[in-house]
């Protein structure tokens, strides 16, 4: 990663827990973060007593608008909390500017990007600090489990406090203090040797399991093109100097009926597919610990929308052509006999 400090956690959660902590949020203050995200974006922030000020998405690349991230903007705003949607990196460029010029911390919720990159960079190396998951939905797991990455030399030490309960033990067995005791605020963030060990073997294999995915990933985008030439759906975008890790495929379809009408004919088939996350600022949590910036309209339109397919390193390409005839079948017509 070539941070300062990288430490494996319990949960990606955790992570973004530690890394609010780091950023000095607290009551008073407020962070942007994208209403079409994960929820732990917004409650790591809520819990310090902060704002979440749920800002809208780009649609190219469902990652944080930064025009609405400045118009979300506050005397108060301390932080922006990107998440980089399906392993594709946000306008990390247009954030970073917006983050110098009014003195934000940026903290990269970068769950789904293991091995992704930006402009050559890797995922969560370029804001002041990045947070991983490996919980049993991603590329790479270890059952459960996470990381931070501190890209900040001035956060370095206390972000090892943080995940160890506060206490300077480690400082204590590097020989730079004769006793440990508690220093700090902070949490067991710490992930289990066990959990650790399967996430070795996994991490081992890791460029693999990318690789694997993104043929799969470029199997559905080949064969989806004529569909979205007749307008049937919208295929992801990639935009240039981006390398994505086939984390996510997925497709908008024009509206929710439509969403709705593939999961059924799929799921009628012995196929699986999901929608995503819904809008934070329709949440109950998000009205109770939040506010909304501006009219989130594309965050909304997309989780209405949007569809997620199978995709997994064992997937081959009959059945990846099942499911897109499955997907692209008009209304009406029968199930096959086919089960997966």
């Amino acid at each position: 990663m070539g941070c300062a400090r990288l430490l494996l956690t319990a949960s990606c959660t955790t992570a973004l827990e530690l890394a609010v902590c780091l950023a000095e949020l607290g009551p008073g203050d407020e962070a942007v973060v994208p209403s079409f995200t994960h929820w732990a974006s917004a409650l790591a922030v809520a819990k310090t007593g902060a704002v979440p000020v749920f800002a809208d998405i780009e649609l190219d690349t469902l990652g944080l608008d930064p025009a609405a991230a400045a118009d979300a903007l506050t005397p108060k705003t301390r932080a922006l909390l990107p998440t980089h949607y399906a392993g594709v990196a946000c306008d990390m460029d247009g954030l970073a500017e917006l983050a110098r010029r009014h003195g934000l911390a940026i903290i990269e919720d970068a769950a789904h990007g293991v091995l992704a990159e930006v402009g050559g960079r890797p995922l969560g190396s370029v804001g002041d600090a990045g947070c991983f998951s490996f919980d049993p939905a991603k590329n790479v797991t270890g059952g459960e489990g996470g990381a931070l990455a501190v890209n900040r030399e001035d956060w370095a030490v206390r972000a090892e406090l943080l995940a160890a309960r506060g206490v300077n033990k480690a400082a204590f067995e590097r020989g730079e203090v004769s006793e440990y005791t508690w220093v700090d605020l902070g949490a067991a963030a710490l992930p289990t040797e066990l959990a650790a060990a399967y996430l070795w073997a996994q991490l081992e294999e890791a460029e693999e399991i990318a690789e694997r995915r993104l043929l799969v990933w470029s199997a559905y985008h080949e064969r989806l093109a004529a569909a979205e030439e007749t307008g049937l759906l919208r295929r992801p975008v990639v935009p240039e100097g981006r390398r994505h890790d086939g984390h996510i495929y997925y497709v908008l379809l024009p509206d929710r009926e439509a969403r709705d009408a593939a999961i059924a004919r799929l799921a009628a088939d012995g196929v699986q597919s999901a929608f995503h996350f819904q809008p934070l600022h329709e949440s109950e949590a998000g009205r109770r610990y939040g506010r909304v910036a501006g009219s989130p309209r594309v965050s909304e339109d997309v989780a209405r929308r949007l569809l997620r397919l199978p995709i997994w390193p064992g997937l081959g390409v009959s059945d990846v052509e099942r499911v897109v005839s499955l997907l692209v079948r008009p209304a009406g017509r029968g199930a096959g006999s086919a089960r997966a």
